[in-house]
């Protein structure tokens, strides 16, 4: 081959060269992620340390699910992000309401999940939120779906007390971050300096409409795989897995390496979630392990997201092994499924980057 012919196995071979290094690099912040870590630890760690020092750990756990709320919305101004933080953890206790709702009845379960998947994704990228995506909505409803859903004919738990649980947890993240507001407001740093702009009238502009066209598929096809093939009452997980696999990103190439690193990640996290599932750790470090875990989730997932889930996937497991009580499954068993769900969702997530040209843009989280 003579040098002014370009050589073919040069694209694979720098594709291969930054799906590898993607795994282990870490990519610039941009702006310091401490704040909103933060915030999101503080959220996490208050409801846990409060329920448990009433003597109801499990509680702590489900009001811990509200601390999702607190990572919403990071990209606006501080003022517009107060006003419209309490939307967000409405719509988060929305969607775990419809999920307690059809939680006896596994079919309806499925199908309010599609529903619920496609339309959070809609009104998300609809109005432009931004980072993380919708996939906590489906989170949620997946969670009260498992944790309320039918165990020998009786509730695992009631529905009443995870919604009152998980509306402190909202509540309390949110008094974190008006906490965060004015001390920002009283050292003078003023509430300006957001740079995402949140659209006043929902539009799907035509890669929102790739995206929701993307989380459509995932959720049919990972719902019917997981009630034909699976379990049923996990087919939440594996769609929650390809929806972050998609996240607010366009491209093939971003949908591949983040299915790669949302399998990688979670396995590697299972891993570690085996190791403190067989430490005796007493229930008063729970609310500081969790926190810790929360924090680094928020310092990490703009810088590489693999490393991001090692941290993930252990906190949302310990929620779903903790909040369930002894009826909630073993972490071996937890460990294996999640495992295999990831993988189908991850797959599902990253074959989805398909619909996008091949110069689709670039991934933001």
């Amino acid at each position: 081959m003579s040098r002014s012919e370009p050589d073919p196995a040069r694209p694979q071979t720098a594709l291969t060269r930054v799906w590898v290094r993607s795994h282990f690099l870490l990519a610039p912040a941009g702006v310091p992620r401490w704040p909103i870590a933060l915030q999101a630890a503080l959220s996490m760690f208050l409801p846990l340390a409060l329920f448990t020092l009433l003597g109801q750990p499990g509680a702590g756990m489900m009001a811990a699910s509200g601390a999702f709320t607190a990572i919403y919305l990071v990209g606006v101004t501080p003022a517009l992000r107060i006003r419209l933080l309490p939307v967000i953890g409405l719509a988060i206790l929305a969607c775990a309401g419809i999920g307690a709702l059809l939680a006896p009845f596994p079919v309806s379960a499925a199908i309010g999940l599609v529903v619920i998947a496609i339309l959070a994704a809609a009104l998300h990228y609809g109005f432009r939120l931004g980072p993380p995506g919708p996939v906590f909505f489906v989170l949620v409803y997946g969670l009260s779906t498992h944790l309320t859903g039918l165990v020998g004919g009786h509730r695992l738990v009631d529905p009443l007390v995870f919604l009152g649980a998980l509306a402190a947890g909202v509540v309390i993240a949110y008094a974190v971050a008006v906490a965060a507001f004015l001390i920002r407001r009283m050292r003078g740093r003023g509430t300006s300096g957001g740079a995402t702009q949140i659209a006043r009238i929902p539009r799907l502009d035509r890669d929102a409409r790739a995206l929701l066209l993307r989380v459509a598929l995932v959720a049919v096809v990972g719902t019917l795989l997981s009630m034909l093939f699976v379990d049923p009452q996990r087919a939440y997980w594996t769609v929650c897995a390809g929806l972050a696999v998609i996240g607010v990103n366009v491209g093939r190439r971003v949908a591949f390496i983040r299915g790669s690193q949302r399998f990688v990640g979670t396995v590697v996290g299972a891993g570690l979630f085996a190791l403190l599932a067989f430490i005796p750790i007493p229930v008063l470090v729970l609310p500081f392990l969790l926190g810790g875990l929360q924090f680094a989730i928020e310092i990490f997932v703009v810088r590489n997201y693999a490393l991001a889930l090692v941290f993930i996937t252990p906190l949302v497991l310990f929620i779903i092994s903790s909040a369930a009580g002894p009826g909630g499954g073993l972490p071996l068993g937890l460990i294996l499924e999640r495992v295999v769900d990831t993988l189908i969702g991850a797959v599902l997530g990253a074959a989805s980057g398909l619909v996008h040209p091949r110069s689709a843009g670039r991934a933001t989280r």
